[in-house]
C-alpha cells in the first residue's frame, strides 16, 4: 500500500477501496468480521474426519512401542486411545513427534469423556 493511499485512509476520502480498508485493518490486527479469520493448525487438526478409520502403527512410534502385543498392523481409533490411556505412565513425550501429540488430542476429543485423563 502506498503512502498516498494511507493518507487518504486516515482522510477518509471515498476514493479509497475497500480492499486498501481491509488490508489497513489486517495491519493493525483489527478484525470487524468482515473476513472470517484463517484456522489454525489446531483447529484443522480437530476437524471431524482428521482421525483416519485405521491407525497404522508404523506411522506413529510411540504407539507402536506401546501396543507391543498387538499383532495387526492397523488399530481403530478406539483401541488407540485405549492404549495410550492405559499406558500413559510409559509414553517418552520428548520422543513423541508433533503429528502423535496431535492424533493423541484428536483422539481424546473424538472419544474421550472431556473430564477423564488426558496424555
Amino acid at each position: 500500500m502506498s503512502r498516498v493511499t494511507l493518507h487518504r485512509i486516515e482522510r477518509g476520502e471515498p476514493s479509497v477501496t475497500i480492499g486498501a480498508y481491509l488490508n489497513a485493518l489486517s495491519v493493525l490486527g483489527l478484525d470487524f468480521g468482515i473476513i472470517a479469520p484463517a484456522a489454525t493448525e489446531r483447529e484443522k487438526a480437530y476437524r471431524k474426519g482428521w482421525i483416519p478409520e485405521r491407525i497404522r502403527l508404523d506411522e506413529y512410534p510411540q504407539l507402536k512401542q506401546l501396543a507391543w502385543q498387538v499383532h495387526a498392523d492397523t488399530l481403530t481409533p478406539a483401541e488407540a486411545l485405549s492404549i495410550y490411556t492405559r499406558n500413559k505412565r510409559h509414553i517418552d513425550e520428548r520422543a513423541m513427534d508433533e503429528r502423535e501429540r496431535e492424533l493423541v488430542k484428536a483422539l481424546h476429543l473424538a472419544l474421550d469423556n472431556p473430564d477423564g485423563p488426558h496424555v
